[in-house]
């Protein structure tokens, strides 16, 4: 193998180069790859020639891949491909992808397709960087926690700039009521580190009144976003980024004047959440199965 890769920022982030992802690839890249995303959490590769059946055939190295979205639509012909157009929305708040549901992709791709001139970058953070930065009677503290998880807020837009079409996209994006109560701190299961399992999506401690989660969740998610534990990575056209989706947040900076900026995103299907006493995360409201298979096994498929 000639695969190479290469630290972006001391605690996230590597730059992967020597393998093609335009073609399928041999069990020991797959490995080499895999063994990066533990250690690095995103990984960049150069994507020249990859189309939206290269991007999906590349993510299914890693396992079964989810459906677009559990409730907004796919590409056209593509019903694993989620289009990130700034023109159907702009997700510029700290999340994990779909965390609304019992279990969350494991890792997540984003294929560039146009890119403006300036701005338009996304940020990644290593949410098991910002665990290990707690204070001792803080990490305790949020290893005894739960959070509940849902899409049923708007949670980019507030109400007094919402028009005709920005109520369309969040009847879609609510149109089904998901809520999810994840352990805030999830052990990850296969490399058995632990990582604040928070982001946009958790909107309340359980056993806390809203005000109380709410200051809570803050002071956490600020060790998330401290910027030694974030990567920003500025786009280039053709490029992927593969994440790591059970232990970083991201976040697409809306800083662009209102230019294009599309993105593709294909996502792998995951395990249900574990907190550190080996008790999974548990549905509250809605069925996620049109969306994703639950992984049974803490192993990808190869």
């Amino acid at each position: 193998m000639s695969i190479e890769i290469t630290k972006v920022t001391a605690r996230i982030g590597a730059r992967v180069t020597g393998v093609d992802i335009t073609r399928p690839l041999a069990p020991e890249e797959v490995a080499a790859i895999r063994e990066a995303l533990n250690v690095h959490k995103a990984l960049v590769f150069a994507a020249d020639g990859l189309d939206d059946a290269g991007q999906q055939a590349f993510a299914r190295h890693l396992g079964d891949l989810t459906t677009a979205h559990p409730t907004v639509g796919a590409v056209d012909g593509a019903p694993n491909v989620l289009p990130v157009d700034s023109e159907r929305g702009r997700a510029n708040h700290w999340h994990t992808d779909v965390t609304f549901v019992l279990n969350p992709p494991q890792a997540s791709t984003l294929r560039s397709l146009t890119i403006p001139p300036y701005g338009g970058e996304t940020l990644i953070a290593n949410a098991a960087a910002a665990y290990r930065d707690l204070p001792e009677p803080l990490r305790r503290f949020a290893d005894t926690l739960w959070a509940e998880h849902t899409n049923d807020y708007d949670y980019a837009v507030p109400d007094e700039e919402i028009d005709t079409e920005r109520a369309a996209q969040r009847a879609q994006f609510t149109s089904i009521t998901y809520r999810t109560a994840h352990p805030v701190v999830r052990v990850h299961p296969l490399t058995g580190e632990r990582g604040l399992f928070i982001g946009g999506f958790a909107q309340r401690i359980v056993g806390l009144s809203a005000n109380e989660s709410r200051k809570l969740l803050d002071l956490l998610q600020a060790y998330v976003t401290r910027p030694e534990n974030v990567l920003r990575h500025r786009w280039a056209e053709n490029e992927l980024v593969l994440f790591d989706n059970r232990i970083t947040q991201h976040y697409a900076i809306d800083n662009y004047d209102g230019l294009p900026r599309r993105l593709h995103r294909v996502t792998v299907a995951g395990d249900v959440p574990v907190g550190i006493e080996d008790k999974e995360s548990y549905s509250i409201e809605g069925d996620a199965s049109h969306y994703t298979p639950v992984l049974t096994t803490a192993q990808p498929a190869a």
